[in-house]
């Protein structure tokens, strides 16, 4: 079976040689998605709680355009610029993943990221 490249509208633009995600054996790697509004090709104002909010719903963007949902990620990860944001990340994050199906993931903290967003989060989903 080959690998499938997913591709929406609803989700930024890659900003380098590489795909919003990859479909292969049942399997989705969706690639990190930084707080870029989709309709403005810019990164959303406001702290790291609305950045987080942003990433989560381009992430939900994808994994809808191959026909998976947030309830199929199986592990996520996340790159931030601050680790004192911890506990702001994990309440956005919280209110997209259910605690009792909630996948396995990391948490690193960065010296810099892409547009120099706060936070990253890439994720691989399994049907």
């Amino acid at each position: 079976m080959p690998k499938k490249i997913i591709y929406t509208p609803y989700a930024p633009e890659p900003i380098g040689p590489y795909s919003q995600a990859v479909q292969f054996n049942g399997v989705l790697y969706v690639s990190g998605q930084i707080p870029v509004i989709p309709e403005k090709s810019e990164v959303i104002s406001g702290g790291v709680d609305m950045q987080t909010s942003q990433v989560m719903k381009n992430i939900s963007a994808i994994l809808e355009a191959a026909g998976y949902s947030l309830n199929d990620v199986v592990k996520c990860s996340i790159f931030i610029k601050d680790m004192n944001d911890f506990a702001k990340i994990n309440e956005i994050y919280a209110r997209f993943f259910d605690a009792d199906n909630a996948p396995s993931r990391e948490c690193v903290e960065v010296a810099r990221l892409p547009k120099d967003v706060l936070v990253e989060i890439s994720c691989i989903a399994v049907k």
